[in-house]
C-alpha cells in the first residue's frame, strides 16, 4: 500500500541544512498495524507527516496505492488525503465551537461533501462505536481527555480512510482510557482491514502491533514483525 524510495527530509535553519530523515526505504502493506518508535527527536513524527502527505520530502518518492503523492500539487494532495487518509493527533485538534457531532461531520462536509442523510448514518454509527452517542451535543471543553480522543478517532474514521496515522494518540490519557482506545483501534483494524500507523513511545501500543519500526537520528535501525 505504501512504498518509499530514498526519502530524505532537510530543513533550512538559517544557513544550516538540518537533515532529519536520511534515505528512508520502507514498505507497509494494506491492513497492517504498525508502530514507529524511537527517542524524542528521532524523526518518527516527521516520517508520519511524510507518509500521511502532510509534508513533502526534500528528495525521494512516496507511493500510496500506486500513486506518486510527491508529484501531486497542493489541491490534488488535499483531495487525496480527504479520500484516503485519517489523522489522530496527540492534541486532538477538535474545533472548540463545534459540537461532538459537528466535529465528526466536518470532514464529510469540507472534504467529501456527502448528502446529509449519508453523513448522519456514518456519524451515528461511529458515535456508537466509540461509545460517545450520549455526548454528541456537547462541546470539546465539556469532555474529558479520553472522550476527546474518542471523538478524534471517530472524525479520523468517518471518511472511511484506507490508512489512519496516529501521532502519540495515548500520550495524554490514563492507563484505563489508553487501553480502551487501543482496543477500539485494533477492533476497527480487524473489522475493516484499515491500516494503522502509530508514532509512539507507549509500550501498551507497542505490545499489540504487528510490526515495530525503530528510527534513530532519522534512520531506520530495526524493522521487525511481531508474533502475537
Amino acid at each position: 500500500m505504501i512504498t518509499n524510495a530514498h526519502v530524505s527530509k532537510v530543513y533550512k535553519m538559517g544557513e544550516i541544512d538540518l537533515t532529519v530523515i536520511h534515505d528512508l526505504n520502507l514498505s507497509i502493506n494494506h491492513g497492517e498495524f504498525v508502530a514507529i518508535v524511537g527517542p524524542s527527536g528521532s524523526g518518527k513524527s516527521t516520517v508520519l507527516n511524510l507518509l500521511g502527505c502532510l509534508d513533502k520530502p526534500t528528495s525521494g518518492k512516496i507511493m500510496i496505492d500506486e500513486i506518486d503523492v510527491t508529484q501531486l500539487d497542493t489541491t490534488a494532495l488535499a483531495n487525496f488525503r480527504g479520500e484516503n487518509i485519517g489523522f489522530i493527533f496527540q492534541s486532538f485538534n477538535l474545533i472548540p465551537v463545534l459540537s461532538v457531532y459537528e466535529n465528526i461531520e466536518y470532514p464529510l462536509i469540507m472534504i467529501q461533501n456527502l448528502p446529509k442523510e449519508e453523513r448522519k448514518k456514518r456519524i451515528m454509527k461511529l458515535l456508537e462505536d466509540v461509545d460517545m452517542l450520549d455526548q454528541k451535543d456537547k462541546f470539546p471543553d465539556q469532555l474529558s481527555g479520553g472522550q476527546r480522543q474518542r471523538v478524534a478517532i471517530a472524525r479520523a474514521l468517518v471518511t472511511n480512510p484506507k490508512i489512519v496515522f496516529a501521532d502519540e494518540p495515548t500520550a495524554n490519557l490514563d492507563t484505563k482510557t489508553s487501553n480502551q482506545i487501543i482496543t477500539l483501534m485494533r477492533n476497527i483494524q480487524q473489522e475493516f482491514n484499515t491500516t494503522f500507523i502509530f508514532a509512539t513511545h507507549d509500550e501498551k501500543i507497542v505490545r499489540v502491533v504487528d510490526r515495530i519500526i525503530t528510527i534513530i537520528d532519522g534512520v531506520i535501525t530495526d524493522d521487525k514483525r511481531v508474533s502475537l
